[in-house]
């Protein structure tokens, strides 16, 4: 009886669909593993807080264009509370949420710094700080330049500059006196002697911004004499 013979080995055409050792475990293996979408950084509470008090400088500077309104003095009062709260919140919702960014880490002095400048222009500008007082308004814009100037350096070096409880303390005052001089004659026609009480505690920022500036130098000169470069 005869063999039966083996039935040829089809040939593969040129539409025949082939299997390769990859193809072959590409099969066995999902098809698509859905991998879970991070949420931007960008838009977290605290970075919008921030964004919020990048909004309030133009704001407050356009008010104040009317110095001798009152309406726009207490409205220039309310953008600039509203803000100087935003800096106080950004932070706790960073840490209490786990919401700290590098994009926030850059926004947040850089908007703190231009609310204070604008606002310290601008009072200058329309009287509301005048003659000796106008020493203590320089004095608080040479220490931001300063420490920014100081940070840039030791970015480079790997080196963080941390702000120290007199720092805070120096923020804290430094708003006060802005937020008393933004409300200026209105406040004053309110409160009589207010506006004192405002050319005060910019000078005691002042005073403060001396011994923290003087204390950011010193670690930055300390820094950058033990730098081999």
């Amino acid at each position: 009886m005869p063999e039966p013979h083996p039935e040829p080995a089809r040939e593969a055409g040129p539409h025949s669909p082939r299997l390769t050792p990859s193809s072959a475990r590409d099969f066995t293996a999902p098809m698509n593993a859905v991998l879970p979408r991070r949420r931007s950084q960008a838009w977290t509470l605290a970075n919008c807080l921030t964004y919020g008090r990048l909004v309030a400088v133009p704001v407050v500077v356009v008010l104040l264009f009317w110095p001798d309104e009152f309406a726009a003095r207490w409205a220039a009062f309310g953008v600039f509370v509203a803000a100087a709260i935003t800096d106080y919140l950004d932070g706790y919702v960073a840490r209490t949420y786990a919401q700290s960014s590098a994009l926030g880490r850059m926004l947040d002095p850089i908007a703190d710094k231009l609310l204070v400048a604008a606002c310290l222009f601008m009072l200058a500008a329309d009287g509301t700080i005048e003659g000796l007082s106008i020493g203590a308004a320089i004095v608080i814009l040479c220490r931001e330049v300063l420490v920014s100037g100081l940070r840039e350096y030791l970015a480079e070096l790997k080196v963080g500059l941390p702000v120290s409880r007199i720092a805070k303390w120096k923020t804290t005052v430094q708003l006060l006196a802005l937020g008393v001089l933004v409300a200026g004659p209105a406040a004053e026609a309110l409160i009589p002697g207010s506006m004192a009480l405002g050319i005060v505690l910019l000078w005691l920022a002042a005073a403060l911004t001396i011994y923290t500036g003087w204390d950011y130098m010193r670690a930055g000169i300390r820094h950058a004499i033990d730098d081999p470069r």
